[in-house]
């Protein structure tokens, strides 16, 4: 029997048996990269007490795009791990912000560094490292250190998941990506750490093989299920190229 192949015909059925209580990454750094399309998905479909794993849950520019912070306001996240639970600027205030000051989901705070070689740990079977990052600060407290060479390091457990959601330039049909500039960031290593990664494609997909091997970021084997965006308006945050065939 045929292996069914990678690609999904539509976001809805991308994300349509996501369980209650997965834990889900989220690629991107609120703009390149981020998922839209696949949260916006996942916010209809309504998985609940969801882990989510990003580097951080939206912004609060109006008006917002699909993000982690509207699935907290949906109630459909018990927890965050990310590096950034606050705006960057004082005068911002992410939608986030106020459900985890009010206690109605937790937070774990990881350095960006520190994020990305976890999930990077988990994708190459490492169970544990250590680090210099946040010796003697407030994220050490209680936490296992030791000295090695006559430095203290923290010690980091990997962060395996079950699914990631990532935002690729280009794919051939066995999963193949390429990433755009900035917009690979956490792709590839949140592509490793996870069981399921669905991919949501810019361009048309391509047929299998019809990448240059040279030029892949993440190979097949790490991706499970691919969904071409289509142009806007139902496809979030089209390419300049689809803006231009409109």
């Amino acid at each position: 029997m045929a292996r069914p192949g990678k690609v999904v015909q539509d976001f809805a059925a991308a994300v349509a048996d996501i369980p209650d209580g997965a834990v889900i990454a989220f690629g991107g750094f609120a703009g390149p990269g981020t998922p839209y399309n696949l949260t916006r998905a996942l916010l209809a479909q309504g998985a609940k007490r969801l882990t989510c794993i990003a580097n951080t849950t939206g912004g609060a520019q109006q008006p917002r795009m699909p993000d982690i912070g509207m699935l907290v306001e949906n109630g459909q996240v018990a927890k965050v791990v990310c590096s950034f639970t606050a705006a960057t600027r004082p005068s911002d205030v992410l939608p986030f912000t106020r459900f985890y000051e009010a206690g109605a989901v937790e937070a774990e705070l990881v350095p960006q560094g520190t994020l990305a070689e976890r999930l990077r740990a988990a994708g190459a079977g490492i169970p544990a490292f250590y680090t210099p990052t946040a010796v003697g600060t407030e994220l050490a407290e209680g936490r296992e250190t030791r000295a090695i060479n006559g430095r203290d390091y923290l010690l980091e457990y990997a962060l395996p998941c079950d699914i990631a959601f990532l935002r690729a330039w280009r794919a051939d049909a066995a999963g193949n990506l390429q990433f755009r500039l900035s917009q690979r960031n956490f792709g590839p290593l949140m592509a490793m750490a996870a069981r399921l990664a669905i991919v949501e494609v810019e361009e048309p997909i391509l047929p299998a093989g019809a990448l240059d091997p040279d030029q892949i970021h993440t190979p097949g084997l790490f991706v499970q299920r691919l969904v071409a965006i289509p142009p806007a308006p139902e496809g979030l945050w089209t390419t300049r190229r689809q803006e231009r065939a409109r």
